[in-house]
């Protein structure tokens, strides 16, 4: 139990901080009226949308009588029980003087026991409430019912391409891509951004390798190894490095298993299940499935991405491809929220990195498509071709490539565009 003054106190430090920290802007628009809970990987700015949501309601009249703010990772609050959450609002009320029922910023919540509870109470009750979240399984079904829809979720990602120019001050368009100076620019930024990712800290860091390597640890030995209590972080260790070679191509939980017992290390079909359920609710690795696979397929033999491409330089030689396909499925996981259940690859006698079957659209990747009859253009190209054939909904093609070389592609009634990868995230991010 946490005396009321101890949290007087965390609450004034935090209203300060707030103050004062610098905020990049990102593409995020909280709802009027609505409640939210915020939830993704460690550090990819969900306590920053905080930040920028108290500072655009302090610039716009509000005042921290009106509102409080808490980290619930914050050491000085080591303690805190249910009960607690009662003395927050005793301690805000004190400070404020007033009866009026505040606007709450509850960071990292997920680490006090039936914060649910709490959460629901507050709605029930007409505050206004912002939850953030690191782990998926705040989410499981109590949390859901308890809730009952008093909530809008959302899954915050790293930063996306375009957010990603705006945190280095170069928002570019495509029309000034055609200077050659700023053409040059975007090159060397989308450099960065296909081998470090969109970490937001990680964005205009000097140390890049360095802050990459420290939240990858944090992820892995605090969110997974430590909270499901895994000891054999070895194991672990192997297995999201066989998982970052193998992005570009499904792989089973048999496959998965027998490449990492290869190794001499002791690893069954059920550890691997477990440990593959835990890193998706720390939000690391996300599935996509088989389109043409049946159910059993579907849900044993999927493709794996990593919600960073730092993650994967960390883990992986001789990567650009590889980096390229992570990059652009996570664009289509910000643009497609429903992720699991709208982006599929295809993989029946041809295939296809990515199918959206609602959007009637159909992507391949490579890094270079080659020229007109080389093996990599015969390929990418007639996957597409004959998908477009095989399922007539299929209306859009598109081959995305690291080269600036821009052009369609017509051939059995069908076309196919050829896009810079760049270009394109510019216009999906």
């Amino acid at each position: 139990m946490l005396d009321v003054n101890q949290i007087k106190t965390v609450l004034r430090s935090n209203e300060v901080m707030v103050e004062n920290v610098k905020v990049v802007h990102r593409d995020f628009k909280f709802y009027d009226g609505a409640n939210f809970v915020l939830v993704g990987v460690r550090r990819a700015g969900k306590s920053f949308l905080l930040f920028q949501q108290m500072q655009h309601l302090l610039n716009n009249g509000k005042t921290w009588k009106d509102m409080l703010y808490v980290n619930f990772e914050d050491d000085r609050l080591l303690g805190f029980e249910t009960s607690d959450f009662e003395r927050l609002l005793e301690a805000h009320a004190s400070m404020s003087g007033s009866d009026e029922p505040p606007i709450l910023f509850l960071d990292e919540i997920q680490n006090i026991e039936g914060w649910h509870k709490f959460a629901r109470r507050l709605a029930d009750h007409k505050y206004r409430v912002y939850i953030t979240g690191s782990n998926a399984k705040m989410l499981g079904s109590d949390a859901q019912t308890t809730l009952g829809g008093r909530y809008v979720v959302k899954t915050i990602f790293p930063y996306s391409y375009h957010e990603f120019l705006n945190a280095n001050g170069a928002s570019l368009s495509e029309e000034q891509l055609l200077l050659t100076n700023e053409k040059a620019k975007m090159n060397r930024f989308l450099e960065e951004y296909l081998c470090y990712g969109g970490f937001p800290e990680c964005a205009t860091s000097p140390a890049k390798t360095e802050y990459l390597m420290s939240v990858y640890q944090k992820i892995y030995l605090g969110d997974i190894a430590s909270r499901h209590k895994i000891g054999n972080t070895f194991a672990l260790r192997l297995m999201f490095k066989k998982l970052a070679e193998s992005v570009k191509q499904p792989i089973s939980f048999s496959r998965l298993t027998s490449l990492i017992s290869s190794t001499g290390t002791k690893f069954s079909k059920s550890t691997a299940i477990n440990y593959m359920e835990y890193s998706k609710d720390a939000f690391l690795i996300m599935p996509i499935q088989n389109m043409a696979d049946n159910f059993t397929e579907r849900e044993t033999n999927m493709k794996y991405y990593f919600v960073d491409n730092g993650i994967i330089s960390l883990l992986t030689l001789d990567n650009r491809t590889t980096l390229l396909e992570n990059m652009v499925a996570l664009a289509l996981w910000r643009k497609y929220e429903a992720f699991e259940n709208t982006v599929f690859f295809y993989n029946h006698n041809i295939e296809v990195d990515f199918v959206i079957p609602e959007h009637g659209l159909a992507i391949q990747v490579c890094y270079d498509l080659g020229e007109k009859g080389s093996e990599t253009y015969i390929r990418e190209t007639q996957a597409l071709l004959k998908l477009g054939k095989k399922f007539s909904a299929y209306e859009r093609l598109i081959i995305l490539t690291y080269s600036d070389k821009e052009y369609q592609i017509n051939a059995d009634d069908k076309t196919i565009e050829v896009m810079n990868v760049g270009k394109w995230l510019l216009n999906n991010t």
